[in-house]
């Protein structure tokens, strides 16, 4: 029987701490290390492209989220529920290959109209900032004025 790309990467690690002290996490990292360049090397060996592969990696990522879109859109980066591709932000641009508007991708996922297409993280940077410059206080202000 054929050894996976997970036993093969685990007894070349075994091999090389054996030889060599390593930490847990250098261990770790080389067992991580290891496993992708043999999971390379099979790929070139199957004649397949990385590309096929990272498009097929981003699609399952894509199914992942389709059983609760809202989970797309964490702290540093947001998933593209179309082709999941991560982002910051998920521009007009991008949705624009899909044939979407931001309004129709809402729509579609069930995201409320006034949920931002980005990354937790930049919305509250731009939260804060926003409230630094007291940018609330002065719209009241112009909107007083107008009426």
């Amino acid at each position: 029987m054929a050894k996976t790309l997970t036993e093969m990467a685990a007894e070349i690690a075994m091999a090389q701490s054996s030889h060599a002290s390593l930490s847990p996490d250098e261990i770790a990292d080389f067992v991580r290390k290891t496993f992708s360049v043999l999971k390379e090397i099979q790929e070139k060996e199957q004649g397949i492209s990385s590309e096929e592969v990272q498009q097929t990696a981003e699609q399952e990522k894509a199914i992942d989220f389709t059983a609760d879109p809202k989970q797309s859109i964490q702290r540093n980066k947001v998933i593209c529920l179309e082709c999941g591709k991560e982002f910051k932000q998920i521009t007009n641009r991008h949705l624009k290959s899909h044939g979407l508007t931001a309004k129709e991708y809402r729509k579609k996922w069930g995201f409320s109209a006034r949920l931002p297409l980005a990354a937790k993280a930049l919305t509250a940077k731009r939260r804060k900032t926003a409230k630094t410059l007291g940018l609330g206080d002065k719209l009241k202000e112009r909107r007083m004025s107008k009426k």
